[in-house]
C-alpha cells in the first residue's frame, strides 16, 4: 500500500488494512509507522505552560511513565496518526479536572487523574470484551478477571457509560495501572476499542493536543 492516503477510505484504513490491524490487535505484528512526526510549533507552544504546571505536580513522574506505556502499547502507528487521529490533552479544562486525557474521533479513550499524591486511570473499552459470555449484558461482567488485572482487588472499579457496547474501568494506583497495561487480554481489549474509534475518521480534539506530553508517548 502506498504512503499517500486513499481519500475514499477513512480512518486508519488509509494507512493499514483491516487484516494488519487485527494482527496488531492480537500482538502478532508490528505496524509500519512514520519515521518522523509532522509537528506544529504553534500548537506545541500553546500548551507549554500547562505542561510545566503538570511537571510541578507530585504525580508528574507517574503520569509521564504511564502515558509512555499507553502510547507504546495501545496506539497503532502513533507517529503517522498523531493529533489527526488521536490526541493527548494536558490538564484539560473539564469539570472532572484530569491530569491528562487521550482521545480519538469524538471519544475519550484513556484519562489520568490525581488521587491524593498518586494517580488513578479511567479506561473506556468495549463491554463485550469484559463479559464472561462476550455478550452486552452488564451483569455478565467478569469481575474475577478484572481483579486479576490489578495488584489488589480494591484498585479496580467499573461503570457503564451510555452506549450498547461501552464499558468504563477505573484503576487506582500506578502499580495497578502498570499491571493492567501488562495484561495481554486487557491490552487486546484496549486496542480493539482504540481501533474502532480511530477508524471512524479524524480526531475532533486536535486543537487540544499537547506535543510536550505526546513526546513521552512516542519514545522509542
Amino acid at each position: 500500500m502506498g504512503t499517500i492516503p486513499r481519500r475514499s477510505i477513512t480512518g486508519l484504513r488509509q494507512f493499514v488494512d483491516l487484516e494488519q490491524q487485527r494482527a496488531w490487535m492480537e500482538d502478532d505484528a508490528q505496524l509500519p509507522d512514520a519515521g518522523e512526526r509532522a509537528e506544529s510549533l504553534e500548537q506545541r507552544f500553546k500548551y507549554v505552560v500547562r505542561f510545566q504546571k503538570l511537571l510541578a505536580r507530585p504525580q508528574a513522574e507517574d503520569v509521564l511513565e504511564i502515558l509512555g506505556i499507553y502510547g507504546a502499547t495501545c496506539i497503532p502507528i502513533p507517529r503517522r496518526t498523531e493529533r489527526h487521529y488521536w490526541s493527548v490533552s494536558c490538564l484539560p479544562s473539564t469539570s472532572d479536572k484530569p491530569l491528562a486525557r487521550v482521545n480519538a474521533s469524538w471519544m475519550e479513550l484513556f484519562t489520568l487523574y490525581a488521587d491524593g499524591e498518586g494517580i488513578r486511570a479511567r479506561f473506556i473499552v468495549h463491554l463485550s470484551d469484559f463479559t464472561a459470555d462476550r455478550s452486552l449484558a452488564q451483569e455478565q461482567v467478569d469481575e474475577s478477571f478484572l481483579e486479576h488485572c490489578v495488584t489488589t482487588p480494591e484498585d479496580i472499579g467499573c461503570f457503564f457509560p451510555r452506549g450498547a457496547d461501552i464499558f468504563g474501568i477505573n484503576v487506582r494506583g500506578a502499580a495497578s495501572i502498570r499491571k493492567f497495561l501488562a495484561t495481554r487480554q486487557a491490552v487486546r481489549a484496549i486496542r480493539r476499542f482504540n481501533l474502532t474509534h480511530m477508524n471512524r475518521g479524524r480526531n475532533a480534539y486536535q486543537a487540544s493536543h499537547c506535543y510536550s506530553l505526546a513526546d513521552h508517548m512516542l519514545v522509542d
